[in-house]
């Protein structure tokens, strides 16, 4: 990673965190550096799995001791960066304890992509400061890509500043979803909702991992991303970095609850707009 240089007066308009805690700038590269490390923890356990290891939190919603120990990981070393700050996990390895600042984190957003060996899954660490997104790291293990952003800073993809599309209109996008995997209570209405994207978009993709396809709008490969079903630690980190490459969230409704309301719309503002008042239609408020 390499972190651009910053002029003082960028410096001069932005809302310091406290002085004990190093700038967003130096906290992002630090966080990319753990995202790294549990990458290469990852890796060396993919072909070490075991069917036996793997347990069903719910329908179709699996959890590994590889899942777990990465987890461990990520809290021991961010604890480390901001002592005595705050979680939200999605393994449950530690309490959640309010704080300005807190972690949002998933250690391996894509485990069934994981467990069956399909090679596209995430670390994905967010960062909250009085609820407020602070910093996002994505980490795609496989292509060795790592998606950046802190407040003000832009977005980037390993050393190279990244953006959203221009496309101007839904029917020249290409468009990322997820399927639901186990609230099936709203199927109806996205199998519509599909259906529709289908004929009326460049096409519809699915990669299995939430934080990869909100890295994939911010940098430009995918126009936008419909999902309904996710918790916090698979978003926190895309919409930030979403957000600073000049793109937008937010729910179904067109609302900001995007991060703690299990849906979740993200696109350039063009496709946004659009694609919300598609979505309106298929899921009435």
């Amino acid at each position: 990673m390499r972190i651009i240089d910053i002029s003082p007066s960028f410096w001069c308009n932005f809302d310091p965190i406290h002085d004990d805690i190093m700038n967003p700038a130096e906290l992002t590269e630090q966080i990319f550096s753990i995202a790294k490390e549990t990458g290469s923890f990852l890796r060396e356990q993919i072909n070490l799995l075991r069917l036996e290891e793997i347990e069903v939190k719910s329908l179709n919603n699996f959890v590994t001791h590889v899942d777990k120990n990465a987890e461990k990981m990520l809290v021991d070393r961010l604890s480390a960066l901001i002592p005595g700050s705050g979680f939200i996990v999605e393994g449950n390895t530690v309490d959640f304890q309010a704080n300005d600042y807190i972690w949002i984190v998933d250690p391996l957003d894509g485990t069934t992509n994981f467990i069956h060996g399909v090679p596209l899954y995430c670390v994905s660490i967010g960062l909250m400061h009085k609820n407020e997104l602070l910093s996002g790291v994505i980490y795609e293990v496989n292509l060795d890509e790592c998606f950046y952003a802190w407040k003000g800073g832009g977005a980037w993809l390993n050393d190279k500043q990244i953006n959203v599309t221009s496309a101007s209109c839904l029917k020249d996008a290409l468009l990322a979803t997820g399927f639901p995997y186990h609230d099936y209570n709203l199927l109806d209405n996205y199998m519509a909702l599909f259906r529709y994207c289908l004929q009326n978009t460049h096409g519809l993709r699915r990669l299995g991992s939430a934080a990869a396809d909100l890295a994939y709008v911010a940098c430009g490969r995918y126009d936008g991303f419909f999902e309904y079903g996710l918790s916090s630690w698979d978003v926190a980190a895309g919409m930030l970095i979403v957000s600073e490459a000049g793109g937008i969230t937010g729910d179904f409704r067109g609302g900001q609850d995007a991060l703690f309301g299990k849906e979740i719309i993200a696109a350039n503002h063009a496709v946004y707009n659009e694609l919300l008042t598609v979505v309106k239609t298929f899921f009435p408020s």
